[in-house]
């Protein structure tokens, strides 16, 4: 399961080698309450095939019948504004309030597309610059302080994972939780210091390390933007993680098992250098209460989490 800038790229490349002409659409600007954030992209080909979004749907229908009726077919990249008046905001199914402006980029250069698909690939986080004035597109490292936005006649989106995720434990749970998690924007890490589990896994899931997790951890360095979350099934290995995850800045720190053996880990935590507090911060049983039993639902239920706490829908 590709990221969704990932699978915008794989899509646009595909299309071009079928010989279809192709548009690419990013929102710049949002006023209100918009359905997607800026940056969001999509791609466009001639035959009106769509990948990505930049709305709930309708703004999407739109686009690909002004590009039958050639209304995108122009010589650079330009603004398009959506949701101006009320009446309008209601036809593209726009939150009361909301309007966006686009940026739209007729006949994007394959080359680039597919170098940045190559970059993502290898887990790059990307800026790409679009200057409206000329059509020249730069890509390049993201920096600290790099954000997405229009800026006068520079556009800039930030493409590749903006988070991270380290859990422990290359199970029946991982072998899910790792391509959801890479699918709604997470750079995936599994740590697991059990030969057999090395054996069994799928690397191409996502990378695995062998290391002690406490150590790992310690260099994987967690920030704010990253989330750890144990899954192995084995109280050694996870609370080796917690351990040191519970003493970091991770946004979320999680483990699964049940409420009784939650208790006891609990207990366990306290006969290690943490305070109350840090302990407090453990999510156990991670995971919304979806009645989640198997596997795959386990999954659903921890990415569930990951992402109401990112957008601040979750405490």
């Amino acid at each position: 399961m590709l990221a969704e800038d990932q699978q915008v790229l794989h899509d646009a490349l595909s299309w071009a080698e079928q010989g279809q002409k192709l548009w690419l659409v990013s929102v710049a600007r949002t006023w209100g309450t918009a359905p997607r954030p800026v940056g969001s992209w999509a791609v466009i080909a001639a035959d009106g095939r769509l990948s990505g979004s930049v709305s709930g749907g309708c703004i999407e229908d739109d686009l690909v019948a002004r590009m039958r009726a050639g209304e995108l077919d122009q010589p650079l990249p330009f603004l398009l504004k959506y949701g101006i008046s009320a009446d309008e905001a209601h036809r593209f199914g726009l939150p009361c309030g909301g309007s966006l402006q686009l940026v739209v980029e007729p006949a994007p250069v394959v080359s680039m597309l597919a170098d940045l698909a190559q970059r993502l690939a290898a887990g790059e986080r990307l800026l790409r610059c679009v200057d409206l004035a000329t059509g020249a597109v730069v890509c390049r490292a993201v920096l600290p302080g790099d954000e997405a936005g229009l800026n006068g006649e520079q556009f800039r989106a930030v493409l590749g994972p903006r988070w991270r995720l380290l859990f422990v434990g290359a199970g029946q749970i991982a072998r899910y939780l790792a391509p959801m998690a890479q699918a709604v924007g997470f750079e995936v890490t599994v740590c697991d210091p059990r030969f057999e589990a090395e054996a069994a896994w799928d690397k191409a899931l996502a990378p695995m390390v062998r290391d002690m997790p406490d150590d790992y951890l310690l260099q994987w360095a967690p920030d704010p933007h990253s989330a750890v979350v144990a899954v192995s099934h084995d109280p050694k290995i996870d609370d080796m993680l917690l351990l040191e995850a519970l003493k970091s800045n991770a946004f979320l720190i999680g483990a699964i098992g049940s409420q009784k053996n939650q208790g006891k880990r609990r207990e366990r935590l306290l006969g290690f250098d943490l305070s109350p507090a840090q302990i407090n911060r453990l999510r156990g049983p991670v995971g919304l209460d979806i009645g989640s039993k198997t596997p795959p639902e386990i999954a659903v239920s921890i990415v569930a989490e990951l992402v109401a706490v990112r957008s601040g829908k979750r405490s």
